[in-house]
């Protein structure tokens, strides 16, 4: 049987044994926006919880809007059309509007990767910045949360009058649910809060999970953390899996959210009647399949619905490779997961991106990881702690031969975009 898995730019066909497989987990059928344009613009004049964005503009000079870096798929040009319209037309000049890309601890996205992200008039005629969450001087500091959290928030989103974020609502494999407050936190965000609300009393919780709200003290206390940074007005965007708007939500920072959320979980969730011996998956294609940082989520993503002692296949292209100079020294540094968990468990070590590995080892727990790329070299990747496959068809007869005549295959095409749960 064929199937195209979401891998770099272009996919990857791949034929797996159709008498094997049990369950292919996809998206809901559900309509693209007719006219996401129109759509848009009338809810920025009707939206959720809130007055219209013109209203609120009204006495603003400067405004700050938060959007997603690279990795996230968003129609931010879009987004940003009607909104910096809105902007203008209320009296706010265009030199005193900022666009900030929230990147969190993520690389900055710059040039040509600035007009694939808004569109090149946007690009050439705003100002666009980048966050830099490494430098704590351009960050204001706002207190603590309530569970200790130390708030350092880039100080060009807290000096302004008018802030606006935008982004992507789809599972997320801490937080439950990207989108909405994470713009703020970690989206621009100092090191000096990520180190912390990514910090193992926050991650080795039970609900710290994809899919969970209720309980999740990861998003908890990025809620608020925004709530106290301030949000003036969100627009958030559900896409399909050919990533056309399903749904705008737009207005008040946590009602919209939510309004998202259940939206999304309607279309991206599926299931299978029990655990599974192998899942076949990826971790999105471009851009969320860029590093292996990001492919963690892909294998995190397989977890509900893998048997423990089962295998995740994952096909990555890794075109960048391994991910920052922190979360590659991370590997260097420990020769297995369980030294590494018992270290950060401790109160004297911390590297930054480490909260990724610590997913990882909760993967490695219950699963062995085969992973597919042509961006990284078999022995690197050995390096891992996954094991390199040629092609995701031997990783899948290394599987069948280990585990019998009777192995179950569950797919995930689109990878953590989907929601994959048990029934």
């Amino acid at each position: 049987m064929r199937f195209k898995l979401e891998y770099g730019r272009t996919g990857l066909e791949v034929d797996l044994p159709a008498e094997r497989i049990v369950r292919t987990l996809k998206y809901k059928d559900a309509p693209p926006l007719a006219d996401p344009a129109s759509s848009l613009a009338a809810l920025l004049a009707q939206p959720i919880a809130s007055p219209p964005l013109a209203e609120i503009v009204r006495g603003k000079k400067t405004a700050c809007i938060a959007i997603c870096d690279i990795t996230r798929p968003v129609p931010n040009e879009l987004i940003l059309r009607p909104v910096l319209r809105t902007l203008e037309e209320a009296g706010i000049e265009r030199q005193n509007i900022t666009i900030l890309v929230a990147t969190g601890l993520h690389r900055p996205n710059l040039g040509d990767e600035l007009v694939e992200m808004v569109g090149r008039e946007i690009a050439t005629s705003y100002r666009i910045e980048n966050h830099y969450g490494q430098e704590l001087s351009q960050h204001s500091y706002l207190g603590q949360s309530p569970r200790g959290v130390p708030i350092w928030i880039d100080t060009r989103f807290v000096q302004a009058d008018l802030k606006i974020t935008t982004g992507l609502i789809e599972p997320h494999l801490m937080a439950g649910f990207s989108g909405g407050r994470k713009l703020i936190c970690p989206g621009i965000a100092a090191l000096e809060t990520v180190k912390v609300w990514h910090g193992p009393q926050f991650l080795e919780h039970p609900k710290a999970d994809c899919g969970i709200l209720d309980g999740n003290p990861v998003h908890e206390e990025n809620t608020w953390i925004a709530r106290r940074t301030g949000c003036d007005f969100i627009v958030n965007v559900v896409i399909d899996s050919e990533r056309r708007p399903l749904k705008w939500v737009a207005g008040d920072m946590e009602a919209a959210f939510l309004e998202g959320v259940q939206f999304v979980k309607g279309v991206v969730r599926d299931t299978v009647a029990e655990p599974v011996d192998i899942v076949v998956t990826s971790c999105a294609g471009y851009p969320l399949d860029t590093t292996f940082y990001q492919s963690v989520k892909g294998m995190t993503g397989a977890l509900p619905i893998v048997k423990q002692g089962g295998t995740i296949i994952i096909a990555a292209s890794l075109s960048e490779g391994i991910g920052s100079p922190q979360f590659e020294q991370l590997f260097r540094e420990h020769d297995n997961l369980e030294l590494f968990v018992e270290r950060i468990l401790g109160k004297d070590y911390f590297v930054m991106d480490q909260w990724q590995l610590e997913e990882l080892a909760k993967v490695r727990r219950k699963a062995k990881v085969k992973m597919v790329s042509d961006g990284i070299a078999p022995d690197v990747l050995a390096g891992l702690f996954v094991e390199p496959a040629a092609s995701v068809e031997a990783a899948v007869a290394v599987s069948l031969a280990e585990y019998g005549p009777n192995a179950q295959i569950a797919v995930i095409p689109k990878g953590p975009y989907v929601l994959a749960q048990m029934a």
